[in-house]
Order: structure tokens, then sequence, then C-alpha cells
């Protein structure tokens, strides 16, 4: 098939552009940033943003399906206008020039954090609302709340085909912007002060894509489809970057509302000093969080199958090492 790719050069594109290539498909990407990578194996690179409806019905010329990936991971709350125009703005002008250009599909790359945040400990499944209170305080989830609604809302008012996937954290080697595997470098880097005290799941980039790749053929749209390949507690996760690190996991715990409030003022002092913070309040806040997913969903219906955890963990923590041992220019990473 002719597929359109956006944001195909970021952690999960880098992952999924290699595997659509060698089913035989041929692929473009649309993105602002080079990707010589992709155009090494054969992709066809088109330089622009999904803000730009022009750049947009250009890259969709010839285009059967589209991989709608642009997205940009940021947990700072300053700038919400920005990230709610690219995220859900920009995802109504891809589907309204998709629908317009007859595009057969449409997958797109949501996060389970639209679905599975809880206070307590639980498993989320597609079947859970959207945690608007939950996430309230961050807009990054907020915005892809809102991007998978309007979503949505365009296939059942046009009859667009649109599949939804909700991965987890992605970890695993290849992620040079740090937008996903941040919490493992924060860890080599001991920059962590204490224990959070909920749970997070994650899944490897490289089944992640997989899952994107069958769901072009097997994924049924107005459907969205949770992929997690572990759940575990900060605890279990920090002993195990420990073992396989040697870097010593945080030994204070401390309650959740001192934790974060502890953080903020080291927020605060930092800034007085002119110096970075070693961690942000909303990340310590999401700590606080249970982020646990069901997955059966997917494994039924696309085949979904994820490796051992311990083996995603051990290859991020050899990827960072080898290649960001120093810290990177920038942490927020704009994908498209």
């Amino acid at each position: 098939m002719n597929l359109l790719v956006t944001g195909g050069g970021g952690f999960l594109g880098s992952a999924l552009v290699p595997r659509l290539l060698h089913a035989g498909h041929r692929v473009r990407l649309l993105q602002r940033s080079p990707a010589p990578e992709a155009e090494g194996r054969g992709a066809e690179v088109k330089r622009g943003s999904v803000e730009d409806p022009g750049a947009v019905r250009a890259a969709l010329e010839g285009v059967e399906a589209v991989y709608h990936l642009a997205g940009r991971v940021d947990f700072d709350p300053k700038d919400p206008a920005a990230l709610y125009a690219l995220h859900v703005q920009g995802t109504r002008t891809v589907l309204e020039a998709a629908r317009a250009a007859g595009v057969a599909k449409v997958l797109l790359a949501s996060t389970s954090g639209t679905m599975a945040v809880f206070r307590e400990e639980r498993v989320g499944t597609e079947t859970d609302p959207h945690p608007l209170r939950e996430v309230a305080g961050w807009p990054y989830y907020l915005s892809k709340i809102y991007q998978e609604k309007a979503a949505l809302r365009v296939s059942r008012d046009t009859g667009l085909p649109l599949v939804v996937l909700n991965p987890s954290l992605l970890l695993g080697p290849g992620d040079a912007r740090l937008s996903s595997t941040d919490v493992v470098w924060k860890f080599l880097k001991r920059r962590i002060p204490a224990m959070p005290g909920g749970g997070l799941s994650f899944v490897d980039v490289r089944d992640a894509a997989d899952a994107f790749a069958a769901a072009l053929l097997r994924g049924r749209p107005g459907e969205r489809y949770l992929l997690g390949g572990a759940n575990m507690t900060f605890r279990e996760l920090f002993g195990r970057l420990e073992r396989l690190s040697g870097v010593a996991a945080p030994r204070v715990s401390l309650p959740s509302g001192l934790n974060v409030a502890g953080v903020r003022l080291l927020e605060r002092l930092s800034s007085w000093r002119g110096v970075e913070a070693p961690i942000d309040a909303s990340s310590v806040e999401m700590g606080e969080r249970y982020w646990y997913c069901d997955s059966r969903k997917a494994a039924e219906e696309l085949g979904f199958s994820p490796r051992d955890p311990q083996e995603t963990l051990a290859e991020t923590v050899r990827w960072l090492r080898q290649h960001l041992d120093r810290e990177p220019a920038k942490t927020v990473a704009e994908l498209g």
C-alpha cells in the first residue's frame, strides 16, 4: 500500500517505518525535521507540519492509509495551547484532509494515559472512561484525551475508518531525544530523590511497532487498543534497574503529598540559583499514580505479544549508556 506516516522520525516512528518498508509498503513521511535513516531505507520524506493544511494535502496525494504519529511529549504545564494546537487541531487537519483524499484507513498513535490512570492500584481497560480529573493538571494528557475525542468524532461523523492505538510508556533502544525513556535516564543520572509510591506500565517500542504494523489490516475501525508490556510498581522497576545498572535506587520513601511538596520547593530553589531542577513536580505527581493497563484485546485482535520486560530494561539501559552518557541538549521531543 501507499502509506503516509506523520512524525515518522520519532522514537515509535523509527521502529515502525522499517517494518512497513520490510512488508513491501511504499512509505512517505511528513515531518518538520530531516529523516536520513528513513530515506536511506527507501522512504520518501516531505518536510512540513501537520498544522499546515497545504502540506498535509500535498503529502496525501496517492496515499491509501495514514499512520498519524506526530506529537509533542512535554510535561511542562506552561504552554497548553501549543499542545492543543498540535494534538487536537493538527489531528483534525490530518483527518479532514485524509477523508477528502479518499484514504481507506487512519491509525492514530495515542497513549494509555487517556484511560489507564488511577490513584488506587488497579488495571485499566478500553472500557474505562477518560480520566479527566486525574490528569487535569497535566496538559499533555489532556490534549491527548481531546485528540482522541476529536478523532473519534470525525470518524463517526464522516465514516472515515479510524483505529486508535494506546501504548504505555515506550522503552527500548533508540530514543535519542529522551521522548519516552527519560525516567530511566533520570534514574541512571541519580536525579530521582525519593521512591515514587505508584506504578507504571511500559512496553518495548519494537513490540508496539509490531502491533501498529498489524493494525493496518487487523485493527477494527472505531476501536482503541491498549499496548502494555508489563505493569510494575516503581519500587520493582527501580529495583530491577539497580540490579542491571549498579546505580542505587532511591532509599527514601515519602508520603505522596510530602514528596510533591518537596520537589516543588526544590524547583523554586533551583530557579533562584539559575539551574535546572533534577526532576520536575509533574513527573513526581505522575509517579504517585498507577498507570497499569490490560492488553488482552490487542493480543487477541492484533497478535500483540510483548517480550520479557527484563530484556527491554536491559537494552534500554545499555543503549542510553552507549549513546547518551552526557546530558542531551533537549529532553523534550517534538516527533513531527
